[in-house]
């Protein structure tokens, strides 16, 4: 868990308003007793988690396809190569949205900007994260490979049974 109490907090009133402000229908489904906390969810989202990223392309078509993702202070980080139709779609238009499902455990729906990360530390951080799990770095993957951080919008979380999927997997928070 790499996030800051600034990160967490950030996160959680994301969160909030996010479900605040979606449909009854939504709100219906993502009561109280099947939100999670921003806490809640940086524990139960480490490791890789495949995501599937949301894209359109220049004829407004909707675009899916799975993606290795990261969950690392407060939002996703993902990449792709520079070639891939994802990539190009990101560069031209860079709303996305993102949805990490878990079965029906769980589930972290978010929208908002795919942003490349440029060099610098917080590149450095991801590749040295990614790298750590991988055992490589993603850069050694391909001539142009991107990596992108979600500058999330809106994101609701979702538990099916939140208290026995806690518990199950050791959070306690």
């Amino acid at each position: 868990m790499l996030e800051t109490t600034t990160e967490l907090e950030s996160l959680q009133a994301l969160l909030e308003a996010s479900r605040g402000r979606g449909s009854t229908h939504l709100r219906s489904i993502i009561t109280a007793e099947h939100a999670l906390t921003a806490e809640q969810l940086v524990q139960l989202l480490t490791g890789m988690k495949v995501l599937s990223v949301a894209t359109v392309t220049s004829k407004g078509e909707p675009r899916i396809s799975a993606m290795d993702g990261h969950f690392l202070h407060g939002t996703w980080t993902f990449g792709t190569d520079g070639s891939s139709a994802k990539a190009k779609h990101i560069a031209r238009r860079p709303a996305v949205s993102v949805a990490h499902i878990d079965g029906e455990e769980l589930a972290l729906f978010s929208h908002g900007t795919a942003e490349l990360l440029a060099p610098g530390p917080e590149l450095d951080e991801v590749d040295a994260h990614w790298t750590a799990h991988y055992g490589t770095s993603p850069f050694s993957w391909g001539d142009d490979i991107r990596m992108y951080r979600l500058r999330m919008t809106w994101a609701v979380a979702y538990a099916f049974q939140r208290d026995e999927l806690l518990r199950g997997r050791g959070i306690t928070a």
